[in-house]
Formats: C-alpha cells, sequence, structure tokens
C-alpha cells in the first residue's frame, strides 16, 4: 500500500518535527509550509493523503480543501485545528473531509488516521483503474477470461476451428461457459453478422418440440387446433446463414433426435404442413452436460447423430481444475457487479480470500459470478456446507494458510513459466530437490501447466 502523504503547515518547527516522526512511523512525506507550493503537486491520480492545518496566511486549509476538491473529489484530507477550530472542521467533514484531529495530538493517533484515510484512497485508485481495465476490454460481449494453460489452449482451439464450416460438439458441467464457448465461436466465425438462435433442449416440451424448431405452415392444424391463418417460422430457419446452438442436446428424446438428423445430416428442413423440404445453411454448436459417448453406448443417444456433432469436440473445464483463474474472474464479476449496482469496490476480507482458493465450485463459474455479485451487495456470506468442514475457514492455522500462499505461488509462477520446470525453479530461487518435494506436497501436477500442442 502507498505511504505517500503530503504535510501542509507554516509553523516550521512543527512541520520539521511532524515530518520527522511520520517518516519515523514508515510514511513517505512532502511537507510544504504553504497551501500553493503543495497544490502544485497535487494531482487527479496522486495515490497518496493530504493533512493540512487550518489556519495558515496567504490561503487558508478550507480554501486548500476547497482546491484539493476541485482537482479529485475522493481525495483524502485531514485537517489538523485547534479547539476552536473544530466546527469549521466538522462543517469541511459535512462538505467531504476525510477526517480532522485536534491539537496537541499523538504520533500513534496521526498515524492512525493517515493508515486509515491510505487504505481509502488505494481502493479508490484501485477502483478506477479496475474501471478504466474494464472499459477498455468490455465491449458488451462476454469473454472467454483465464490465464491457466486449459484456458489459453481453449481459446486458441477455438480461433483455428472458429472459421472453419464444421458442427462442434461442447461438453462440460453446469456452469463452466458452454454457451460461453458457443457465442465465442460465432463471434469468430464469418457467420458473426448472422442470426445466433439459442434453442434449450431440456426445456422444450414435446407437444411443441416439432413446430417450435421446424416451424409450421399457415393453414396446418395442430392437435385440436385450428388451422393456423399464418405461417411461423421455427427456430431452424430462425438460424439461417447464422448459428444455431442446441443447448443440453441430451435432454432430447429418441423420436426428437431422429428428427432432428436430417437436418444435421442433410442441411434440409421439413417445416411442418409443408410438401417439401428445404434447404438450410446453419452451423451447428450443440452442448451437453454428460459424455455423450458414454449416452450412446447406454442406448440414450443415437449414435449417428452423435458422431455427426462430434467431429470437433471441445471440452470446457470446470473451475476446480483452473484454480489460478479464480482470482481474475472474481475480480471481472466482481468490478462487473459493481459498476452495474453502483455499489463501491469491497476489500476482500482474508476469510473471503481463502474461500475462493478452498470451495470446490461446483456450480463453478456460474456460482463464482452469483457470489461476486453478493459479495459486492455486502452479503459477504461464506457457505458453511460449501466448505466441507463447518467452521475450519475461520479457524485456519498459521501453518495452513502459509500452505495456501506458497501453493498458490507455486501455480502461479508454473502458469506463467507454462510448466516448464527450471525455469519455475529459477524464479522461484528453490533448488530441485525442495521444488519437487513441495509439488508432492500440494498434489501439484505440473503437467497441466504445459502448454499442449493442438490438433
Amino acid at each position: 500500500m502507498t505511504t505517500r502523504v503530503i504535510f501542509i503547515d507554516d509553523d516550521d518547527d512543527l512541520r520539521a518535527a511532524q515530518t520527522q516522526g511520520l517518516e519515523l512511523a514508515g510514511f513517505m512525506v512532502q511537507a510544504f509550509s504553504n497551501g500553493l507550493d503543495a497544490l502544485k503537486v497535487i494531482s487527479s491520480d496522486f495515490p497518496g493523503v493530504i493533512i493540512t492545518d487550518v489556519r495558515m496566511p496567504g490561503i487558508d486549509g478550507m480554501e486548500v480543501f476547497a482546491r484539493i476538491q476541485a482537482i479529485d473529489v475522493e481525495l483524502p484530507v485531514i485537517f489538523m485545528t485547534g479547539h476552536g477550530d473544530v466546527p469549521m472542521a466538522v462543517t469541511a467533514l459535512k462538505g467531504g473531509a476525510y477526517d480532522f484531529i485536534t491539537k496537541p495530538f499523538s504520533m500513534d493517533t496521526l498515524s492512525a488516521a493517515l493508515r486509515r484515510a491510505l487504505e481509502t484512497r488505494r481502493l479508490v485508485i484501485e477502483n478506477r483503474q479496475l474501471r478504466s481495465l474494464y472499459d477498455d476490454t468490455h465491449d458488451g460481449s462476454p469473454r472467454l477470461l483465464g490465464n491457466s494453460p486449459i484456458m489459453d489452449y481453449l481459446r486458441r482451439t477455438i480461433s483455428q476451428v472458429a472459421d472453419a464450416e464444421v458442427d462442434i460438439l461442447v461438453e462440460g458441467d453446469t456452469g463452466v461457459g458452454k454457451e460461453l464457448v458457443a457465442r465465442t465461436i460465432h463471434r469468430q466465425s464469418l457467420r458473426k453478422n448472422r442470426p445466433f438462435v439459442h434453442v434449450n433442449c431440456a426445456a422444450m416440451p414435446d407437444a411443441v418440440f416439432a413446430a417450435e424448431l421446424f416451424g409450421v405452415e399457415s393453414g396446418t392444424r395442430l392437435e385440436a387446433q385450428a388451422p393456423l391463418s399464418r405461417r411461423t417460422t421455427g427456430r431452424i430457419e430462425k438460424a439461417q446463414k447464422g448459428t444455431l446452438y442446441l443447448d443440453d442436446i441430451e435432454g432430447l428424446s429418441l423420436p426428437h433426435q431422429s428428427q432432428l438428423l436430417s437436418v444435421v445430416e442433410a442441411r434440409e428442413l421439413w417445416v411442418l404442413g409443408a410438401e417439401d423440404a428445404r434447404p438450410i445453411d446453419i452451423r451447428i454448436v450443440a452442448s451437453s452436460r454428460i459424455n455423450l459417448g458414454q449416452a450412446v453406448q447406454e442406448g440414450t443417444f443415437r449414435a449417428d447423430l452423435y458422431y455427426r456433432l462430434s467431429g470437433v469436440t471441445l471440452k470446457v473445464p470446470p473451475l476446480r481444475e483452473r484454480r489460478d483463474d479464480i482470482p481474475l474472474l472474481f475480480q471481472h464479476f466482481l468490478v462487473d457487479a459493481c459498476l452495474r449496482l453502483k455499489r463501491p469496490m469491497p476489500l476482500l476480507s482474508a476469510d473471503a480470500a481463502t474461500f475462493l482458493q478452498r470451495h470446490d465450485w461446483p456450480g463453478n463459474v456460474r456460482e463464482l459470478e452469483q457470489y461476486a455479485e453478493r459479495f459486492a451487495l455486502g452479503l459477504n456470506m461464506i457457505p458453511k456446507a460449501a466448505t466441507g468442514d463447518g467452521d475450519r475457514e475461520s479457524h485456519t492455522s498459521l501453518a495452513d494458510r502459509v500452505g495456501d500462499f506458497e501453493a498458490t505461488a507455486i501455480r502461479e509462477t508454473l502458469s506463467a513459466c507454462h510448466g516448464n520446470a527450471q525455469d519455475a525453479m529459477h524464479a522461484l530461487k528453490l533448488p530441485r530437490k525442495t521444488f519437487y518435494d513441495k509439488l508432492s506436497r500440494h498434489k501439484i501436477d505440473i503437467s497441466s501447466f504445459r502448454l499442449k500442442v493442438s490438433p
């Protein structure tokens, strides 16, 4: 944390004494005898705190404060006041000043006030940097975030196959971001300016499946209904020239799989009530929460449909297999939530940081995003059930915390070195035997950090 302090007081002896005391306490102090000279070095990105006397010749502390607010309304200003100036300081507090301390005061009192103000300033600067980073990189479309080797490999594979006119199967647990992968494929494909049509296969009732997916010609009678007065366009046709995303495709019954097969194989669409099939130009991306190959063996999924869709299969890893990405993802979701909910960025507590790394995240990225939103709202409740050991998080021993930090440092270094053991040992300044002992102790698989050759 920055320790920069601007100290303004026209009393030479007091200024010298306080400057020396603050420097001994670990602060970096710039001392000024008047406000005009101090204002020359204050900018909106100043990372520290201003402490000023109230009564000074030239311009007094109140005028200094007013000018500082014009530079940056969130810059912390602390007033040093005599007893007679307390009402004036209270007025300044109501106007946005950070704090005031009355003379005489101890160095401990002054240091404590400054450290609180510096922490506030640190959060303001950090929030601004995050907001700037968010604005620069966030184009309104969700992105596949993560610096882990497995996510880097996934992004590179998507880049290789996005422009290819092949159907793709995306497999992964609930909440890992399969739809995001499908949308990323669409955005990077030649069809990016065409429709992306999402079909939740598991949520579509059998009674409306055919009509919803294939459409209905005018004059066609559906069960007990009167003949339709106009044609209804199905989801497949709405995806013409674009991408059809079949989410949770394992939810389709075998008869519905058969109906879909003709579209996948022949790229022909039979609208209900039509006399002829119509050619359809679509790219199909399907996703599944289960292993469809296993479902084929069990007889719950058609083998021909599976082989048509799985020419290119992308596996999205669960969050527990890329723990090094959790801090980045949490930060991204937290900034997004704070901006959307118009909340200040909260400080991450030690318990919350420990929870982020230890929790298994069965709901994956979706669960992490929801946790970040609760955190932004101040609902920083750490579920005991999620930890698996009750109150362990709040009673973690020092040795366990040091071990967690060590494991995280090793994983981050391996990620940066792409799994190169020699580079990691050099960066961590560890001898070979110690390095591999720690890998074994923390159950770190070095091969998972190595970049894989793309198919």
